[in-house]
Parts: C-alpha cells; structure tokens; sequence
C-alpha cells in the first residue's frame, strides 16, 4: 500500500501533469536542422488552438491545420503569405516551415519551454511568451 502511494505521489510529483499546449502563443528560439542550430528572428512566434496553428514563420505569417494526438501534433494544409525578407530570415523560415510540416511531431514541454521534434531529430525550440 505504501508503495502504491509513493508511486502515485511520484507521478504527479517527478512528471507532474503535462503543461497545455494550446491556447499559448510561443515564441521560436530556434530551429535545429541536420545538427545546426539557427537562432530564430524576434518575430518568429506560433499559437495552436481550436485546430489550428498560426503564427510568424521569421518573415511571412502562415496558418496550418493543427491535430494534437497524445504527445504528438501534425501541422498540414500550411499556407503563407509570400513577403520577401533578408536572406537571413528566408533561410531561416525555410528550415522553420520544413521542420513544423515534416509529419508528426514529437511534443515536449518542460517549464515555459515547448520542444517539437521530427522522427529524423530536427527539432524546434520555443519558449511562451
């Protein structure tokens, strides 16, 4: 019994209930693509809510559609507008928008910090605003 009652007070102590991810607005710190990490733009930032993902991609504003199962959020039918910027924020926005659309991701919140992560490691960090 006594065992029974640590375990359970460890769960909800040691992991704790998983922080929302909806409802948030993020802001990108940074993506991570094939190893490299690149810092994101001041504007880049991403809200997911009532099944959709809008936000800044660095340079241009984009909406997708947004399905949380578990642990894990799909981001499909992305559209954005079409601004150009320095080659800087394009660059870094191409690596944004191919790493949130690459197929399931995995979440992980930790604190004020959400990580999305991709099956082949890529990685986007963000940080509530």
């Amino acid at each position: 019994m006594m065992l029974t009652v640590a375990a359970a007070l460890c769960t909800v102590a040691c992991d704790g209930p998983r922080p929302p991810v909806t409802g948030i607005d993020w802001t990108v710190d940074s993506v991570t693509v094939g190893g490299t990490t690149h810092r994101a733009p001041a504007q880049a930032h991403v809200k997911i809510e009532d099944g959709r993902a809008v936000g800044n991609l660095g340079c241009n504003q984009f909406g997708a559609t947004a399905r949380i199962t578990d642990d894990h959020i799909r981001l499909s039918h992305a559209r954005t507008t079409r601004m150009a910027c320095d080659n800087a924020r394009m660059s870094f926005e191409r690596a944004l928008a191919r790493t949130l659309t690459a197929g399931p991701l995995t979440m992980r919140t930790e604190g004020e910090k959400l990580t999305l992560t991709a099956a082949g490691g890529d990685r986007v960090q963000l940080s509530r605003k």
